[in-house]
Order: structure tokens, then C-alpha cells, then sequence
């Protein structure tokens, strides 16, 4: 069984030098804002890194080249992240969110989608599991 060639993707969300603070603080609803910098310390803890902007309205903290198993094709992208949208919080975990069943059990009221979690704000769930799931998916390689 031949493996499949590696192909770098150029996507058009990229890095950017725009602040993630002002960002934030033009976000709609004052609630969204507060959770917006709540799990950025959140994922700046776990980290101990930086966040940058990608595009114009993705928090992304670290950098990797990620493979899709499936396709081979290689992106260049963040290792976690989060984007406060219109109608939720998306956070970015990269990885099988099922992986975390029994964290999502207790955590409260959220939905997922591909390696992604999606809350409408933070006192709807069990922050102390979300900072679980975090650092778990910071660990996965």
C-alpha cells in the first residue's frame, strides 16, 4: 500500500499582525466579549503562547503544519483556537472532539462538529472540563 504524497494547500485564512485585543472588543454583546477574553486566557495558559489573529476574525495560538490522514493534503495553521461568531463561540480543538465523550457528558450545553465545539457562553458549560479539553487537545499529536 503506497502512502499518499504530501501537497501543501495555500488556504486564504492566514496569520495576521492585526490585534486580537481591539478584535475582540468590537465583537457584539458585552457577554460575548467577556467570555472572548476569558477563553483567551484560558488558551494563553495552556499554551504559554501568543495569540494572532488569522484572518479577520479567528484567535489562533501556536502554529502547525497539519495532514489530513485522509487526503494527504498540508495546511498551515494554528494549533488551538477560538472565533467568537454571531451565533456562538467556536472553539477549535484540531482534533476528534468524540475523543473527549465522557468530558462532553458533564459539560453543560454546547454542540460539536468536526474538530470543533461550539457554546453560546461560558455559563453554560463546566469551564473547569472545557480547560480539560484544551490542554488534552494541545497533547494530542
Amino acid at each position: 500500500m503506497t502512502e499518499k504524497k504530501s501537497k501543501l494547500a495555500e488556504i486564504k485564512t492566514k496569520q495576521t499582525t492585526e490585534s486580537v485585543e481591539d478584535f475582540i472588543k468590537s465583537v457584539d454583546g458585552e457577554q460575548k466579549r467577556k467570555d472572548s477574553f476569558a477563553i483567551l486566557e484560558m488558551m494563553k495558559k495552556a499554551t504559554g503562547e501568543e495569540p494572532k489573529m488569522w484572518g479577520s476574525s479567528i484567535i489562533g495560538f501556536g502554529f502547525v503544519r497539519y495532514k489530513s490522514p485522509k487526503t494527504g493534503r498540508e495546511v498551515d495553521w494554528f494549533r488551538i483556537g477560538f472565533a467568537p461568531r454571531k451565533a456562538n463561540l467556536t472553539l477549535y480543538l484540531i482534533m476528534d472532539i468524540s475523543a473527549h465523550a465522557e468530558k462532553l457528558e458533564k459539560l453543560g450545553k454546547y454542540k460539536t462538529g468536526g474538530g470543533c465545539l461550539y457554546i453560546n457562553q461560558l455559563a453554560d458549560i463546566d469551564t473547569k472540563g472545557l480547560e480539560e479539553m484544551i490542554e488534552t487537545s494541545l497533547n494530542r499529536k
